[in-house]
């Protein structure tokens, strides 16, 4: 598959795909596509993947996209203003990444839920918050919310990032939700209650304009009639 992310900060991913070769992605995700892609509904792997997949913040079923009689063309855009950034999916890097991520991919992929276990702080009660993880062999692209900056971190080494701006990690990565200390600092601060730390090794990708703060920031403004 050959594929080429246009369109700056509203970006659309054109791929070019091979006679009989697919790809997958969630449900409402194409954009444009030549007539001869043809297309199927499934639930790629059955109730228990499919299942895995809700809970990932995907739909049940997913799309699969398949060239017939020739190349095909199709096209996927962003749901939100920000970055589609490409990652090469292998047995040996797995990747993490947060929740309703996922676009599309190469049939090779699979799209499964990841449970993050080290959760400390009280509110989270220690059950870990939901995120992606794509395994498999295959391109695969997910949607960042606004710029990408990435970082590759050492074994143990650090970085803390205000909850919301992981985009994804390598899975070799581990993080960790902590408490802001100091009861000043938490009430007064106006940094919120909680940071994600996020140790290496492996390769980190944070995002500039996560929709939670936008969706924040935007609450006031938003005149509401009764």
């Amino acid at each position: 598959m050959k594929y080429e992310i246009v369109g700056g900060n509203l970006p659309v991913v054109i791929c070019n795909i091979p006679a009989g070769e697919s790809v997958i992605t969630e449900r409402g995700s194409m954009s444009w596509m030549s007539p001869n892609m043809k297309m199927e509904t499934t639930s790629n792997g059955g109730v228990g993947k499919a299942l895995g997949r809700m809970f990932a913040g995907e739909a049940l079923f997913q799309n699969r996209y398949t060239a017939v009689g020739g190349e095909g063309l199709i096209a996927f855009a962003s749901s939100f203003p920000g970055t589609i950034k490409a990652f090469e999916i292998s047995p040996s890097r797995p990747i993490i990444a947060q929740k309703s991520a996922f676009l599309a991919a190469e049939e090779g992929v699979n799209l499964s839920v990841a449970f993050q276990k080290k959760i400390g702080a009280g509110l989270f009660g220690g059950e870990g918050f939901i995120m992606q993880r794509l395994s498999g062999n295959g391109t695969a692209f997910i949607e960042i919310d606004g710029h990408a900056v990435e970082y590759n971190l050492k074994a143990g080494q650090s970085i803390i990032v205000d909850t919301g701006y992981l985009a994804a990690m390598d899975e070799t990565c581990s993080m960790e939700i902590v408490s802001v200390k100091g009861a000043k600092n938490m009430l007064f601060g106006g940094e919120g209650l909680f940071n994600t730390v996020i140790k290496g090794p492996g390769r980190i990708i944070l995002q500039t304009m996560p929709i939670c703060k936008t969706a924040g920031s935007i609450a006031p403004y938003i005149i509401t009639k009764d």
